[in-house]
C-alpha cells in the first residue's frame, strides 16, 4: 500500500524517527503523561476534549492510514463507533510498533490500543481488554508453489533449515517462540512489506501473519501465495486495550460495544474489512486470554 506517496516501510521509518506519528491530530512525541494518573478519568477527559488517542500499526485490514491522513481499518472504525456512543467524537491514531503498544499505553502516550492486538496471557496480565471485536486466522506467506512446504508451526520446528519472518513483538512471533521454534529460525521484520520482501529475497522461507493481512499485502503478486489457515496456531482474537486502572472507561466501553454488536452497524464494519461478525459470537475475552504466550 502507498500512503500519500510513501511506502509502508517509509511510513514506519519516518514514524520511528519521530517516536510516533499522530493521525487526525498534532504529532505527539515522547510521553504525554505518566499513565497511572490518566487512567481513572480517561472517559471524562475524552468527553471534555472531544477525542481520545489510540495506538495503531497501519496494517490493513486491522488498521490503515489513508493518503489523507485518516485513521481507519476494522479496529479503529469499531472504536470510533463505540466512542460516539460514549460522547467522544474523534479518535487520533498514533502509529507505533506492536512491541511498544502496551508500554506506550501504560506510559500515557495514548489512551487505548485498537490495532488488532491479539489477546494472550501475558498481554491480558498487563492491560484491560474489551470483549472481542474480531476473531481471525493465521497463515504463511510463501513463494508460489510453497517449495519448502511450510504448512504449520510444527513443520517449521521440525525442519531447522526453515526461517520464518514475523513482526517483532507481534502475536505470530509469540506463537513461534511458545512452540519452541529456535530464535535462529525467526526473522524479525518491522512491517508487512518487509516480511514479504524477506520471502522474495530468500532471507525467509515464509512470513507468518494473519490471513487477511497477508491477502491485503500480496494482492495480485503471483510470486507469493497465502497458505490455508494454520491449523496448529491458537484461536486468535482481539479487543481494545485499556490501562489496568482505567476501570470506568473499560466498563462503559464494554457496555457500548455490547449494544453495538446487536446492530447492523457492527456487522457492516466487519464485512467492509473482510471479517465475519458471526465468528465473534460466543467468543469471550476470558477464553482468548487463556491463549499461551
Amino acid at each position: 500500500m502507498v500512503t500519500g506517496g510513501w511506502t509502508r516501510r517509509d511510513f514506519f521509518r519516518r514514524a520511528g524517527a519521530a517516536g510516533a506519528v499522530a493521525i487526525g491530530g498534532p504529532v505527539l512525541l515522547g510521553s504525554c503523561g505518566d499513565g497511572e494518573g490518566r487512567g481513572s478519568n480517561t472517559l471524562q477527559q475524552g468527553r471534555e476534549q472531544g477525542f481520545l488517542r489510540t495506538g495503531i500499526a497501519n496494517e490493513p485490514p486491522y488498521t490503515e492510514v489513508t493518503a489523507g491522513g485518516e485513521v481507519t481499518g476494522v479496529e479503529p472504525d469499531i472504536a470510533k463507533a463505540v466512542l460516539k456512543k460514549l460522547g467522544i467524537d474523534k479518535l487520533q491514531g498514533i502509529v507505533t510498533p506492536y512491541d511498544q503498544m502496551i508500554p506506550g499505553l501504560q506510559a500515557g502516550r495514548w489512551d487505548m490500543v485498537t490495532a488488532g492486538l491479539f489477546m494472550k496471557k501475558s498481554r491480558c496480565a498487563e492491560v484491560l481488554y474489551s470483549e472481542p471485536t474480531i476473531v481471525s486466522t493465521e497463515s504463511f506467506g510463501v513463494k508460489a508453489g510453497n517449495p519448502k512446504n511450510v504448512t504449520s508451526v510444527a513443520s517449521v520446528k521440525q525442519d531447522s533449515s526453515l526461517k520464518v519472518a514475523a513482526l517483532g513483538g507481534a502475536f505470530e512471533e509469540g506463537i513461534l517462540k511458545d512452540a519452541g521454534v529456535p530464535a535462529g529460525q525467526i526473522v524479525a521484520v518491522r512491517d508487512g512489506r518487509s516480511g514479504i520482501e524477506a520471502v522474495k529475497a530468500g532471507r525467509a522461507d515464509a512470513f507468518f501473519l494473519p490471513t487477511l493481512s497477508l491477502n491485503e499485502l500480496v494482492g495480485n503478486d503471483k510470486s507469493i501465495e497465502v497458505t490455508d489457515p494454520v491449523e496448529d496456531a491458537p484461536v486468535t482474537g482481539a479487543g481494545h486495550a485499556f490501562r489496568k486502572n482505567d476501570t470506568e472507561m473499560h466498563t462503559e466501553y464494554n457496555k457500548a460495544l455490547a449494544e453495538m454488536k446487536k446492530t447492523d452497524e457492527y456487522a457492516n464494519i466487519l464485512d467492509k474489512w473482510g471479517f465475519d461478525a458471526d465468528s465473534v459470537k460466543g467468543v469471550t475475552t476470558e477464553q482468548l486470554c487463556k491463549t499461551e504466550g
